[in-house]
């Protein structure tokens, strides 16, 4: 066995992206051992019963609150759907991220972004959103602004501009009605040492709902904040979706109830999250 001696622990540096998940190196030691994550307990009613989640292990994922969705002039708005529900999340995340945000919670906007060429959508895809193959769909120009539907970086794709959005905020885009196929979001989710996962965003019962269930598959606990989604759909799409989340993928509470139980705590001291 050597007796060479090992350099001091200071003589380390940190290795990782996230502070969340990071090791320390120098050139002749490797130190695997992750800092420690205070539990930050909180307590919610959430209907049924009292759930305590770890905030300092949590997330909040706002899906699809894109101009596409939510602005009169974006997409569902040209194809004739009343774009009214879709826009019901604004005020209350409004709201709930600055709190959020102050308590060193990661906001992630999983956002529809296409490929300029859409070489990522298939034509089964492509199908849903243009049935007859006629008409204004996925990548498409919309006639009035001339902005590509759901292209990242256009327009089409960017978040309302209610909704304020913070430089230390993570983007996702995604290309299906899960945010978990084909994207980086479940390795984020992983360096961010994150295990429940708020879901806010539209529709409710469509993407909202898919990455819901996909987080579930993957072993995040999940909750759905109700009066933070919402959709285009009939009202029953909507009665079903909160009903199939209680029985089966996790639990639904109000963002006002969350906010309360929040209120007392001040703010974190050093933003764990960030690189």
């Amino acid at each position: 066995m050597s007796n060479t001696r090992l350099p001091p622990v200071d003589d380390l540096m940190p290795l990782g992206a996230s502070a969340r998940n990071r090791w320390s190196v120098s050139a002749r030691q490797a130190n695997l051992v992750r800092p420690p994550v205070e539990p930050q307990p909180v307590t919610i009613d959430a209907g049924a019963k009292l759930v305590t989640f770890d905030l300092a292990r949590t997330a909040i994922v706002v899906i699809d609150m894109q101009n596409d969705f939510c602005h009169p002039d974006g997409w569902l708005g040209h194809i004739g759907v009343d774009v009214t529900p879709a826009r019901a999340p604004i005020a209350p995340l409004q709201r709930l991220l600055p709190v959020l945000r102050s308590l060193d919670v990661p906001i992630i906007w999983l956002n529809w972004g296409n490929r300029p060429d859409r070489l990522n959508l298939s034509p089964a895809l492509l199908h849903v959103y243009k049935p007859s193959g006629t008409g204004v769909g996925l990548g498409d120009r919309l006639p009035g602004s001339g902005a590509r539907v759901l292209e990242r970086g256009s327009w089409s794709a960017s978040i309302v501009g209610e909704l304020t959005v913070e430089p230390t905020d993570i983007h996702v885009a995604k290309y299906r009605m899960s945010g978990f196929q084909d994207t980086e979001l479940d390795s984020i989710l992983r360096n961010l040492n994150v295990t429940t996962l708020l879901f806010a965003g539209v529709n409710a019962d469509q993407c909202v709902l898919c990455t819901l269930q996909d987080a579930n598959f993957h072993g995040y606990d999940c909750m759905l904040l109700r009066d933070c989604a919402a959709t285009t759909s009939p009202d029953y799409c909507m009665a079903a979706t909160v009903y199939n989340v209680n029985q089966c993928f996790g639990f639904v509470l109000e963002s006002s109830v969350l906010t309360a139980a929040l209120a007392d705590r001040g703010p974190r001291s050093g933003r764990s999250s960030a690189p």
